[in-house]
């Protein structure tokens, strides 16, 4: 049904309202589709469709009385399986939570259901969320819709699988090394890091009962469209219940939607960190199609800073969140992997560190932050690679014994995918990923647009630029 599927999901609730749609028709459609799809690569591991279509039978009646529900009235949609979700189960592909049925919603869930919004399905995650593939010994190997031998990514793999299938018209992912960003590129959607802080984090799979915000982390929204990305941000944004009698999160307008007015600065390889030919000409390609519409374009233009320590404190604000009670043979494993790093051994003492390192890393932090402000005094976005090659073929080893080729030299995986996420997480900056291309091989390629801190609306405003100029979301062979 061409008014149903790849449609933004706030355009599905504005017909549902109307009446011109119903919310159980179109719950039946995504329904329908995951029977269809799912088998092929494993994205939706949880069914949730008896209380859905309850709830959407709600939903149709509420619009046949004229009561508006929200922004994504009837709409149905799947959550990424490390968000709680009440009365379904939640396990974050780990074993010991296979059974986790919990009564109430992690808040960003819950902003989505507050919205009007009928969650009907869970999408698939690596164990705890750990990985930049999405696999674990619970619910099995996630593919990707473009290729099922290849990733779809992580931690949010399934839901950009699922999205880039079309069995679901939103989503929600958490990035802290690309998790949001990664699928996003791979299965050729967008997608948007928050600015750290501004959605809240409670309820998360293994941290149910955290008061506290973990730092780095994000929570964020996926889509196939920009506006979609960015009207779901708008619903996530906000306090915790506690801080909401006092605070409020207000983020500015984009500081330009006319794109001859866009300030752009492009960083697509490093001298340690290169990025393959075939991509690095899709990126190049965004900034040219900038550039012919009018932006000023500078490239190979990056902040003051010492990019190498700012990866390095980004790994040791990483692995500072592994404590004592971490299994000795992971620390040692981990500890391994890091040591060859420039500042390896710096790294590894990060792990397990004492809050006064915490404190002097993160005045570190604060002072790259700074520079971050006066580059962005010049520049509204900065341009870089979300990585430096589309979705490679299942790779289940250890993280450390993955490698990649990249211009035909084998390079340790691990080190080029941090280095790249790293780049706006230590911090704090939002970061959007919008659609550039696909190679040769017919693989999505997406390109990673870094904003400044708090102003989340202008990197996603150059997203939707991109999508009207440059490329927008297209359906997988055989999926439209």
């Amino acid at each position: 049904m061409s008014d149903i599927l790849y449609r933004s999901a706030f355009a599905l609730a504005k017909d549902i309202k109307r009446g011109v749609l119903t919310s159980s028709g179109v719950l039946e459609f995504f329904l329908d589709r995951v029977d269809r799809f799912n088998p092929e690569i494993n994205a939706v591991v949880q069914l949730d469709a008896d209380r859905a279509r309850e709830r959407a039978a709600a939903a149709d009646r509420a619009a046949r009385r004229g009561e508006d529900l929200g922004p994504l009235h009837g709409v149905p949609l799947t959550i990424k399986d490390a968000y709680l979700t009440e009365g379904i189960v939640s396990a974050n592909g780990m074993p010991e939570y296979r059974d986790n049925v919990p009564t109430r919603n992690s808040d960003a869930v819950q902003r989505y259901v507050d919205a009007g919004a009928i969650v009907f399905g869970k999408t698939n995650t690596p164990y705890a969320s750990g990985d930049w593939q999405s696999f674990n010994s619970v619910y099995g190997t996630t593919g990707n819709p473009w290729d099922s031998a290849r990733t779809c990514g992580g931690s949010s793999g399934g839901a950009g699988a699922a999205l880039a299938a079309g069995m679901t018209p939103l989503e929600l992912g958490g990035d802290i090394g690309g998790s949001i960003r990664i699928p996003a590129h791979f299965n050729g959607v967008f997608g948007h890091k928050p600015s750290h802080g501004i959605v809240s984090q409670r309820n998360v799979v293994d941290w149910q009962e955290q008061l506290g915000e973990q730092d780095l982390w994000v929570v964020g929204p996926m889509g196939i469209t920009a506006r979609d990305v960015r009207d779901a941000l708008r619903l996530l944004v906000g306090a915790t219940a506690e801080k909401a009698v006092a605070w409020r999160v207000e983020l500015p307008a984009a500081r330009t939607t006319d794109v001859t007015k866009l300030r752009v600065a492009t960083c697509f390889e490093r001298p340690d960190y290169p990025v393959d030919a075939e991509v690095l000409a899709l990126l190049q390609g965004v900034a040219r199609t900038l550039a012919e519409c009018g932006a000023r374009v500078d490239h190979d233009t990056v902040p003051g800073i010492d990019f190498d320590e700012n990866f390095s404190l980004y790994l040791q604000l990483m692995y500072s969140h592994m404590g004592e009670d971490t299994p000795e043979k992971i620390r040692q494993g981990m500890a391994a992997m890091l040591r060859p790093l420039a500042r390896g051994e710096e790294i590894v003492a990060a792990m397990g560190s004492s809050l006064t390192r915490w404190l002097a890393v993160h005045e570190r932090r604060l002072q790259l932050q700074r520079k971050w402000v006066e580059f962005f005094e010049d520049y509204d976005v900065l341009l870089a690679p979300v990585l430096p090659l589309p979705a490679f073929v299942h790779d289940q080893r250890p993280m450390g014994k993955r490698t990649w080729a990249i211009n035909g030299i084998e390079r340790t995986m691990m080190f080029d995918v941090l280095f790249w996420a790293a780049f706006s997480l230590v911090t704090y900056l939002p970061a959007t990923v919008a659609p550039a291309g696909r190679t040769r091989a017919n693989l999505p390629v997406g390109i990673q647009i870094v904003g400044p801190y708090l102003e989340d609306e202008t990197p996603l405003a150059v997203a939707a630029m991109l999508e009207e100029r440059h490329a927008r979301f297209e359906p997988p062979p055989g999926y439209g």
